[in-house]
């Protein structure tokens, strides 16, 4: 752990210390990287219940999974962790220098930013309470342990369609909740009822749950469907501007664009995670930010050489 005052150098400096900014630690502290993790201590997920389909750790609460990487980074002496949230950042003839909420100005010669994103949950009452735990995104993550249960999509036109064809995979119990009026195709209802997947149209008034766990969606007729699970997808917004601010562009659906090697659009700053790819997953999380902390481990090598 790290509390410090002052300016303080490293060779990277990691905002964001949940899976992929864990991994990317671990890559450059086997490599003797000086490293600074900057975390705020509020991933995401940190609502839901059990994070699955990453190998060894399946079923583990997403808690219990960073805190073992945390405690495994931390092993390696060139790794600091501090503890608060990073609110500006500004290029330097060095490299960046990084303020946080604290106060505290850290520089370093590259960034890695796994910052993820932050979930824009639509003003729904209940919505927020059941997200991650009974309104999940990811079927592959939570779709195991709702299967063969009734189940709805909150979605609409052709997100809704795609969306319809993959959850059935998994249920055949399947209703698509457009939350007003329909903007899927005829010929893409007619699909969907081939496959006995309804479409509702009706407008969403609130999610009846117990503790987070859903038993009903209630329309403003009154009306209501019982339900185990719901499927959406919502908007998203970067959990953290500071890549803007140097000049880092995002992508069409609001990811920053990385490279293959997880470079961004600026020189000497690096993204992984959730904020640069659509795959939500504490596996995928992991896997780049791997990769971007030996890369850019061997683009200092490649520097210095």
């Amino acid at each position: 752990m790290v509390a410090m005052t002052g300016k303080n150098h490293f060779e990277i400096i990691i905002i964001g210390g949940s899976y992929a900014g864990l991994a990317a630690a671990m890559s450059l502290g086997r490599a003797l990287r000086r490293v600074l993790i900057i975390d705020s201590g509020k991933p995401c997920n940190r609502q839901t219940p059990h994070s699955h389909n990453f190998l060894t750790r399946d079923g583990n609460t997403p808690a219990e999974i960073a805190a073992i990487g945390k405690e495994q980074v931390l092993k390696y002496d060139t790794v600091q962790f501090y503890t608060g949230l990073a609110v500006k950042g500004v290029k330097t003839d060095t490299g960046f220098d990084i303020s946080t909420d604290k106060g505290d100005t850290f520089s370093a010669n590259k960034l890695i930013f796994a910052t993820g994103i932050a979930d824009e949950q639509p003003p729904i009452p209940g919505f927020a309470e059941c997200w991650g735990i009974s309104v999940i995104h990811c079927p592959y993550c939570h779709g195991y342990e709702v299967k063969k249960e009734k189940t709805g999509i909150l979605a609409n036109g052709d997100m809704a369609f795609d969306f319809g064809k993959l959850i059935s995979n998994w249920t055949d119990e399947l209703t698509i909740f457009t939350n007003g009026a329909s903007t899927l195709k005829p010929e893409q209802v007619e699909k969907l009822a081939q496959h006995n997947i309804a479409v509702v149209e009706k407008v969403i008034s609130a999610l009846e749950h117990d503790n987070g766990y859903v038993r009903q969606l209630v329309f403003e007729d009154g009306s209501t469907f019982a339900l185990k699970a719901l499927y959406a997808r919502v908007n998203f917004a970067q959990h953290c501007d500071i890549p803007v601010q140097l000049g880092c562009e995002l992508n069409e659906q609001g990811y920053l664009r990385v490279d293959g090697m997880q470079k961004t659009t600026v020189p000497h700053v690096y993204a992984c995670g959730d904020n640069s790819s659509m795959m939500r997953s504490v596996a995928n999380a992991v896997a780049t930010g791997t990769l971007t902390g030996a890369i850019s481990n061997k683009d200092l090598i490649d520097e210095s050489f």
